[in-house]
């Protein structure tokens, strides 16, 4: 056994592991398993069968990869939880493998994933993204990059949370979240763009105002979601900002969150 693995761990023979995989005592991998070079299972931690993770993770004690789905539908089928690189998932936290609707849930590369959070099958986390202690994250919930959720957050099965999000600690979400913006209060509302996450990554103060003057429209202009769409569209110059809010807001299933007023 390599000296990277310690001989306390239960390692199957069939797992495929690449290079300077760390293996901590306790910790249990089963066999259809891959962990990439260069990643540290720590004391404890559980890595079950469908799991895929990439290069440099860090996977903490108790933490528990590919556990079978939540879900009364799921009748064993085979099904994978992939961790992208460079993603660090703390203690007890749980990553679920995918059921038959999609078949994988997927956390992307550079994420942190806190203690206690749960990710239930099917989801989809996108890469640098951050979910902090105790959150749950119900099945099939699709978070874009750079999305930061609080503390203890709570969001319903199905619902997307935009790229660049940052949510209160404690929020309850049962609608979609359009990206850039800051969700917060109860129930949670619009309370404004991310401005200091959105300069923190690069974006000019000129694209910050335009982001503020589309959303003071979508939710604080009195007007329907479709009405504001409509004139965003008309009073807005086209750019890839306008059109990716628009776009989100379109593709919503559940609706978005209510505004500020």
């Amino acid at each position: 056994m390599s000296e990277l693995i310690s001989p306390l761990a239960s390692v199957s023979p069939n797992a495929r592991l690449g290079s300077n995989v760390k293996i901590d005592p306790f910790v249990f991998v089963a066999d259809d398993v891959e962990i990439g070079e260069g990643t540290h299972l720590h004391a404890g931690a559980v890595v079950l069968d469908g799991a895929r993770i990439g290069r440099h993770c860090n996977i903490h004690s108790g933490a528990v990869i590919a556990g079978e789905p939540q879900d009364l539908k799921f009748k064993g089928e085979k099904t994978t939880a992939v961790i992208g690189d460079y993603t660090n998932i703390r203690e007890c936290a749980t990553v679920n493998r995918g059921t038959a609707s999609k078949g994988t849930t997927i956390v992307g590369s550079h994420c942190l994933i806190m203690a206690y959070t749960h990710v239930a099958h099917d989801c989809v986390i996108g890469d640098s993204v951050i979910i902090s202690n105790a959150s749950q994250i119900a099945g099939e919930v699709h978070i874009d990059h750079n999305a930061v959720i609080g503390g203890g957050s709570l969001i319903h099965q199905f619902c997307h949370v935009g790229a660049h999000v940052m949510m209160q600690g404690g929020s309850l979400i049962n609608k979609d979240i359009p990206p850039y913006i800051m969700c917060g209060r109860n129930p949670s509302s619009y309370v404004g763009i991310n401005v200091v996450g959105l300069r923190r990554r690069g974006f000019s103060s000129e694209q910050i105002s335009l982001l503020q003057e589309i959303y003071r429209i979508i939710f604080s202009a009195d007007l329907n979601t479709t009405s504001a769409i409509t004139c965003v569209e008309q009073t807005i110059p086209e750019s890839e900002l306008r059109n990716e809010v628009i776009s989100f807001i379109r593709a919503s299933k559940r609706g978005i969150l209510k505004g500020n007023n």
